[in-house]
């Protein structure tokens, strides 16, 4: 997501340790990302060392036991800089100084943490109270805290010698299993297992699910940092914040005369200390104060910016309720583009369809639904049932129930189209591949 208006926040942790002083990285992400994941690195023109694929969540520590296996399959020596996908840190020098500091530590077996200078007192964070001040820099840990509420903050900022724990760690890939092993062990014969039982699939590695749903879901921190003895922090001298509520990116959006942050189709009136945000339709507020609106293309969120870290509730609720919203997006990402659901109903479903420079979906047939497919922009090469031609835009062609068919773009920009689906079923079960250029199985997945 592009939630700070100029690119994803991936793709900003991906520049970060582009150079020299870092080795090509290793990617753990969710299956349901892999397209994404696979187009951020794309864009880059970055080539991973892997990317490995997670059926489930089972939290940080089981995520980071997988990767040091991988990654010691290869190197002996691997030292692994553990970074989350979604952090703002404002300094990229200052962070690279801080890693190669970390570094040094981690070569001597240390388990490394990083720590950020508290600007406030902040309850949404955990801290890290620094011990003996070392040589180099960095402090040993002498305690973690867990989340505090504001007014132990505001002591702890008083008192000095605190710091907001980044998340963000350091250490031999080795020697975090040592400790792994000595205070969770049960978290490493299911990621062995999960490896050893996984499979590649296209550019990516297919953890076992069976496997890795035995490994508990348990945090790094949990399982490890907080009771190692080799905890050391290297502080981050920079801007940093983890953006982990909506009252997150208030703080670091473009505020107007009042104090209203307002991002995409907005109308702020008379209004102050607001976080607005629509990503699809026009949002007009009058008269509010210190609210959270947000508007995606199916789901409007409304609350108070200092009640952010509340929203897990509504997710709660909302999952209680089976609202699919929680867990599937209406932008699918593919290997060969994406696709947005627009409008559906009784018997139809209209879609968006873009296919990248260059790739085609499978051929495939569907017994339950026709589709009519809508150029909009670009050029379409269109296989339908045995003949193949090419489509520009405003022409557009129908697909009938049963006929095989494959779409492609042979142009250098990206082909858009408009595909709208009518049977007396319309689920993305329906299909069957005879050919793919990706190699899949024959088996549901959607537009493919």
């Amino acid at each position: 997501m592009d939630v700070l208006g100029s690119t994803s926040m991936f793709r900003q942790t991906l520049a970060r340790i582009d150079g020299d002083a870092f080795a090509p990285p290793l990617v753990v992400c969710n299956d349901e990302h892999r397209f994404l994941v696979a187009e951020e690195l794309r864009r880059l023109e970055i080539t991973p060392s892997g990317i490995l694929l997670e059926p489930l969540a089972r939290n940080t520590a089981p995520a980071i036991a997988v990767a040091a296996l991988h990654l010691l399959a290869k190197d002996t020596d691997a030292v692994m800089l553990v970074l989350p996908s979604d952090h703002v840190v404002g300094d990229t020098d200052a962070f690279v100084h801080a890693a190669q500091t970390a570094a040094g530590h981690a070569a001597d077996g240390q388990l490394v943490t990083f720590g950020v200078t508290p600007t406030r007192p902040e309850p949404g964070y955990g801290y890290i109270r620094s011990g003996a001040a070392m040589a180099s820099g960095a402090w040993e840990v002498a305690q973690f805290v867990e989340k505090p509420d504001t007014e132990t903050a505001k002591k702890f900022l008083t008192a000095g010698g605190y710091f907001w724990n980044a998340g963000m760690f350091m250490f031999g890939a080795g020697a975090y299993l040592e400790e792994l092993a000595r205070h969770q062990p049960d978290i490493i014969p299911a990621a062995r297992e999960a490896l050893s039982a996984g499979h590649a699939d296209l550019d990516f590695f297919r953890i076992d699910r069976t496997a890795f749903e035995r490994a508990p879901a348990v945090s790094v921190d949990y399982a490890v940092m907080e009771k190692t003895g080799r905890a050391v922090m290297v502080p981050l001298s920079t801007s940093w914040s983890d953006v982990g509520s909506w009252a997150s990116l208030w703080e670091l959006g473009n505020h107007d005369d009042r104090g209203n942050v307002a991002e995409g189709r907005t109308l702020v009136l008379d209004s102050d200390d607001n976080y607005i945000r629509s990503e699809k339709p026009l949002i007009a507020a009058l008269g509010v104060r210190g609210l959270a609106i947000v508007a995606t293309d199916d789901t409007v969120l409304v609350l108070p910016v200092d009640r952010a870290q509340e929203v897990r509730d509504i997710v709660a609720e909302l999952d209680a309720s089976g609202h699919e919203e929680t867990v599937t997006h209406t932008r699918v990402y593919r290997p060969w583009g994406h696709y947005q659901n627009l409008e559906g109903g009784d018997g139809f479903l209209v879609k968006r369809i873009v296919v990248n420079a260059g790739a085609k979906l499978s051929l495939q047939y569907h017994h339950k639904r026709a589709e009519h497919w809508i150029v909009v922009a670009g050029t379409a090469r269109v296989t339908n049932d045995g003949e193949t031609f090419d489509l520009g835009p405003n022409q557009s062609t129908y697909i009938p129930l049963g006929a095989p068919h494959r779409l492609e773009n042979p142009g250098a920009e990206p082909l858009h189209l408009i595909e709208v689906q009518s049977g007396d079923y319309i689920g993305e079960d329906d299909i069957v591949r005879l050919e793919d250029t990706y190699g899949r199985q024959s088996r549901p997945a959607g537009n493919s």
